[in-house]
C-alpha cells in the first residue's frame, strides 16, 4: 500500500487494522470456493451449483409463502454500488419489503435526530479539517484513539491551537486522557446530562437569542423541557458534579465557535434519538449549528457507514435518501428502474426485528457483509433464529460465525480486489480502484446479484460493472436529499472526493444504456428542475452551465427543512430500558479495542492483531473487584437476563465502580452481545447495546 499524504482526512496515516488489512487477502485465511451444505457439512461446490441452489430456494419459498418470507440483510461495509444493487434486488427481483442492514446498529439514532432537527442526515455537516480551528469540542461516547486513531490528530491540533476538548465517557479511555475535561456519567444518562447543560445555558443567560429567533423554531417547548432538569437533579442522575456541569457550559459557550460530536455511546440506547436531539438542542440554543466551524456531527463507525445508509438497503428507504413511503420518491426511483411504482413493496422490519422474525414470518435470508451471530444484541437468540431458517445464504470474504451456519456460502471480493465508491463520515464520496486480481473462484457481490436476478427471471437491470451501477445510482439519487447526480468516476479520480449533495448542472442530459447495449430512452438528468416531482432538484441548488463543486459544509444559509429553520425537539430524561436491581446490580457497557474491528470476522484472522488483542475481557473498578474477591486475570462471569459470558478480569480505576465494560469482537463464551438488551429506540429502532443490568461473579463459584 502507498500512503497519500495529500489526502486531507488521514494524511497518509493508517491504524494497525488498516496497515495489516492485506493479510486477509491471502488465500490461506479467506474463502476461494463456494460452499454448499451436504449431510450437515459445508463442502466445496461450483458457482453454478451454489447459485442454482440459492435461486431455487428463494423462488420456492416465495411461491409457497409469499415475497415477504424472503429476508435480505446487508452491511455498512458494502460499497455504494453494492448497497444500491442489493436494495434494488430485494424490491425488484424478490419483491420483498424485508431488507435492512447492520448500520441500523451503528448510527441510526444520530440519523433520526439529525433529520428531526435539520431535515437532513449527513454524519458530519462539515469536514474533519474544521475541528482544529474551532474553539471547543464536546466528544460524547467516542473513543477515537482506539476506534479511529488517524482522526485523533485533529483533536490534538485543536488543543495546540488553543481550543479545548471535553470527553463524555464512563471510562477513562485513551481518548479521555487527551481531554481538558473528562465527564464520567453513569451509562444511560447522556440525555439527562445534555438537558442539564442546556438548563445552565438558559439560567446563565448564554442563549443566542438572535440566532434562535432567526434560524430556529420550537424553542419555547424545548426550553421548558430542559428547565425541569436542574443541575443538582442531573448530578444525582448522572454522577457528574454540578461544578463540572458549570465548567462544561463555560468552556463550550465562551469561544466564538464550538462543536458537539456524538458516537455510539449516546446513540446505542433505547432513547438514542432523544439523546442526540438534546445535544443538538444545546448547539441550537447557543448558535452552534449552521455557522462556520460550529455544529453537531455524528462520528460514523463502519467503512461505508454513511453511504451504506443512503441508497436503499434500509427498511424504509430508497436511493438518494428518499423515503419509501413517499409517492413522489417511489415514482422517481421506479422510473429509473423501469418498473411500476405500485410494484415496489412498502417499508419492512428494522434490523433486529427482521432477525427476530427469522424462522417464523421470515423463512429465508440472503446476507451480505455482516456477522450478526457476534454483532447483534441478544446474540444467542439471534443465532438460534438463524438456525431455524428454511434457508440461509451468506456472501462473505471469510467463513464468519454466521457463514458457518449457512446452507450456501459465496466467496466474494474485498477492498483491494474491486472498484467502487464509499462515502466518508463527512459526506465525502470516494473512489477506490481495484488494485489486484482476486483469486480464481472469487466473484464480486455485483456478479452474484446479476446471476441470481437472471435465475429468478430478471435478466436486465443488474450490471456487473461498478461504474455502470454508479451512473444508475446517480440517476436514482438526482433531486433527493443525498444527491450524487453531479458526481462521476472521472471527477472522483481527479479530486480528493466530492461532498454530497452535488446535483448535476441544469440541462445536462444523457441517456442510459441497458445491459444489451441499447439506449433505454431515459434521461439521466431532466431538463426542467421544476417538474412536478416533489424531490426535484431546486433551481437554486445547482449551478447552471457549470460543474457543481459539492457541499463540504451544510446549513450555512438554511437548514434542509421546508422553511429553512432548524427544529428544536423537546425531550426529557427517562431511565434505560433495564435498570440495576438486587439480582442484577451492575451496569454493563460495551465497545471496541484498537486491534480488533466490529465482529472481528476479519481482524481475528491477522496474527499481529491477535497478538495485541487475543481475546475478550471484563474491565472493572478495584472497588467492585474487591467486593467480588477478584484478582487481575481471574475468570469472571457476567450474567444478564439474556445469558452469560465469561472472560478474564481487567482491573482499572479508569471505569466507574458501578459499571463493567466488555469489548464485543469475539464469539464463544466471551461474547459480549450474549448479554446486551434488544430494547429498541421507538424512532430509530436502534437496540440498547450500551447499557443493561448484569451481575458479576467469579466463574465457577
Amino acid at each position: 500500500m502507498t500512503e497519500r499524504a495529500d489526502f486531507p482526512v488521514n494524511r497518509g496515516a493508517l491504524c494497525g487494522k488498516g496497515r495489516t488489512a492485506p493479510a486477509v487477502l491471502s488465500s490461506r485465511v479467506r474463502l476461494t470456493s463456494p460452499l454448499v451444505r451436504s449431510g450437515g457439512t459445508l463442502v466445496p461446490a461450483t458457482w453454478d451449483e451454489a447459485l442454482d441452489r440459492i435461486a431455487g430456494a428463494l423462488g420456492g419459498i416465495r411461491a409457497e409463502h409469499g415475497p415477504d418470507a424472503l429476508g435480505v440483510f446487508g452491511g455498512g461495509g458494502l460499497t455504494n454500488e453494492k448497497a444500491y444493487a442489493l436494495g434494488k434486488f430485494a424490491r425488484v427481483v424478490l419483491g420483498t419489503s424485508q431488507i435492512d442492514y447492520n448500520g441500523r446498529f451503528c448510527m441510526s439514532s444520530a440519523a433520526a435526530g439529525g433529520i428531526k432537527a435539520f431535515g437532513l442526515d449527513r454524519g458530519m455537516p462539515f469536514p474533519l479539517e474544521d475541528i482544529p480551528r474551532t474553539g471547543c469540542v464536546i466528544l460524547v461516547g467516542s473513543n477515537l484513539a482506539e476506534t479511529m486513531p488517524p482522526s485523533l490528530r485533529f483533536f490534538s491540533e485543536l488543543r495546540e491551537n488553543g481550543g479545548t476538548l471535553i470527553v463524555v465517557d464512563p471510562r477513562r479511555t485513551k481518548t479521555a486522557e487527551q481531554a481538558d475535561l473528562h465527564l464520567m456519567p453513569r451509562p444511560g444518562t447522556d440525555l439527562a446530562l445534555a438537558l442539564g447543560l442546556l438548563h445552565l445555558v438558559v439560567a446563565e443567560g448564554r442563549v443566542d437569542e438572535e440566532y434562535v429567533r432567526e434560524r430556529t423554531s420550537g424553542w419555547e417547548e424545548a426550553r421548558a423541557a430542559a428547565m425541569a432538569h436542574w443541575p443538582e437533579h442531573v448530578e444525582r442522575i448522572t454522577g457528574v458534579s454540578v461544578p463540572q456541569l458549570r465548567e462544561t457550559v463555560r468552556m463550550f459557550c465562551e469561544p466564538e465557535a464550538a462543536m458537539v460530536l456524538t458516537a455510539r455511546g449516546p446513540e446505542q440506547q433505547s432513547k438514542g434519538t432523544d439523546t442526540v436531539g438534546a445535544w443538538i438542542n444545546l448547539c441550537l440554543a447557543t448558535g452552534r449549528a449552521g455557522r462556520p466551524l460550529s455544529g453537531y456531527g455524528c462520528l460514523t463507525g463502519q467503512g461505508n457507514g454513511q453511504g451504506g445508509r443512503e441508497h436503499g438497503q434500509k427498511a424504509d428507504q430508497l436511493p438518494g435518501y428518499r423515503k419509501l413511503d413517499d409517492p413522489a420518491a417511489r415514482r422517481h426511483v421506479a422510473g429509473v428502474w423501469g418498473v411500476d411504482p405500485d410494484s415496489l413493496p412498502g417499508p419492512g422490519r428494522s434490523a433486529y426485528e427482521l432477525l427476530d422474525a427469522m424462522g417464523t414470518e421470515i423463512r429465508s435470508l440472503l446476507l451480505m457483509a455482516s456477522n450478526p451471530v457476534v454483532s447483534a444484541p441478544r446474540a444467542a437468540h439471534v443465532e438460534d433464529r438463524l438456525g431455524s431458517l428454511d434457508f440461509l445464504a451468506v456472501c462473505d470474504v471469510v467463513l464468519s460465525e454466521t457463514a458457518a451456519l449457512a446452507d450456501v456460502v459465496l466467496p466474494v471480493t474485498q477492498w483491494a480486489e474491486e472498484t467502487g465508491t464509499t462515502t466518508s463520515l463527512e459526506g465525502r464520496v470516494l473512489l477506490r480502484r481495484r488494485a489486484i486480481t482476486p483469486p480464481e473462484g472469487v466473484r464480486s457481490d455485483l456478479e452474484v446479484l446479476h446471476e441470481l436476478a437472471a435465475r429468478l427471471g430478471v435478466e436486465k437491470g443488474f450490471p456487473t460493472d461498478p461504474e455502470e451501477v454508479f451512473d444508475e445510482l446517480r440517476r436514482a439519487s438526482a433531486g433527493g436529499p443525498a444527491d450524487y447526480s453531479g458526481i462521476t468516476y472521472r471527477r472522483l479520480a481527479e479530486e480528493n472526493g466530492v461532498f454530497w449533495p452535488c446535483p448535476a448542472p441544469v440541462g445536462e442530459a444523457t441517456t442510459t444504456v441497458g445491459d444489451d447495449g441499447e439506449d433505454t430512452g431515459l434521461d439521466v438528468f431532466p431538463e426542467d428542475p421544476a417538474r412536478d416531482d416533489a424531490d426535484a432538484v431546486r433551481p437554486d441548488a445547482v449551478t447552471p452551465d457549470a460543474v457543481h463543486p459539492g457541499t463540504p459544509r451544510l446549513f450555512l444559509d438554511r437548514f434542509a427543512t421546508d422553511d429553512g429553520r432548524a427544529r428544536f425537539v423537546p425531550v426529557s430524561h427517562r431511565p434505560a430500558a433495564e435498570e440495576p436491581d438486587a439480582e442484577y446490580p451492575v451496569l454493563l457497557t460495551t465497545g471496541r479495542v484498537v486491534a480488533q474491528y466490529q465482529s472481528g470476522a476479519q481482524t481475528r484472522r491477522v496474527e499481529e492483531l491477535n497478538a495485541a488483542a487475543p481475546g475478550p475481557f471484563v474491565e472493572l473498578h478495584p472497588r467492585l473487584a474487591a467486593r467480588l474477591g477478584a484478582a487481575e486475570g481471574d475468570p469472571l462471569a457476567v450474567v444478564s437476563r439474556r445469558g452469560r459470558a465469561v472472560a478474564p478480569a481487567r482491573i482499572t480505576s479508569g471505569i466507574r465502580p458501578d459499571t463493567v465494560f466488555m469489548p464485543f469482537h469475539w464469539p464463544g463464551e466471551g461474547r459480549a452481545n450474549t448479554l446486551t438488551n434488544p430494547a429498541l429506540d421507538p424512532t430509530s429502532r436502534m437496540p440498547e447495546f450500551k447499557v443493561c443490568a448484569v451481575r458479576v461473579e467469579i466463574a465457577g463459584s
